[in-house]
């Protein structure tokens, strides 16, 4: 199933939100996230967002192995609307597609085991409008990305990436580069994307920096 097309405007963001609490996991406005879903609450929880407005808030705990079934959660994450769906067996292959970040607000009881809250939008209501890119270097952001994706063992395809649009470029990139959480929740928590190009291009250029320097040490 693919979703029609959705208008996204401030005034349509809802005052209640269910959330998907995963770890390392980003969605930015304007992004795709294709998530594979098993667990009977979030299982729950797609039944009823498509029943609903179909929007989710994806966020992540803030420690990234903790086993409690509630952990505590960093305060930022983003609502990304339901646009595909697929079922396989005792799981849902759905994706979202990124619209806003959020806030957290109230905690509200949980609904069918899975968490619910109410959502401020007021910090970010500008991601409902594709950002401008003026000043971005991607000269520097693709040197680093192409040392930073051979340290790690990546392909890529730089055709693509260099004809990419560059709000489209810089958060796919967020997304899918392997960060840790911490470093994850500092790049949807920038609040332009030329702020976000300069994290991004800081953290593959100190991986590969730290890498070569690993790379060096005395083997035995």
């Amino acid at each position: 199933m693919t979703s029609p097309g959705f208008e996204t405007r401030p005034e349509r963001l809802p005052s209640t939100l269910p959330l998907f609490p995963l770890s390392g996991v980003l969605l930015l406005p304007r992004s795709r996230l294709p998530l594979n879903v098993f667990e009977p609450r979030y299982l729950n929880m797609v039944d009823d967002a498509l029943a609903s407005d179909r929007l989710i808030g994806m966020i992540q705990p803030e420690q990234a192995n903790g086993t409690e079934l509630a952990p505590p959660l960093f305060k930022v994450g983003c609502v990304g609307r339901i646009v595909s769906f697929a079922e396989e067996g005792n799981r849902y292959l759905i994706a979202l597609s990124g619209v806003c970040r959020f806030t957290i607000g109230e905690e509200l009881p949980t609904t069918r085991g899975y968490r619910r809250i109410v959502p401020d939008w007021s910090r970010f209501r500008g991601d409902v409008d594709e950002e401008n890119a003026a000043g971005i270097d991607r000269t520097r952001l693709t040197a680093g990305l192409k040392s930073f994706f051979k340290a790690n063992g990546l392909s890529a395809d730089w055709s693509s990436i260099e004809q990419a649009p560059d709000e489209r470029l810089v958060n796919s990139l967020a997304m899918i580069c392997p960060f840790p959480p911490a470093e994850k929740q500092a790049l949807l928590e920038a609040p332009t994307l030329a702020e976000r190009v300069t994290i991004l291009t800081g953290l593959v250029e100190m991986a590969v920096i730290h890498g070569s320097q690993d790379d060096t040490g005395a083997r035995h």
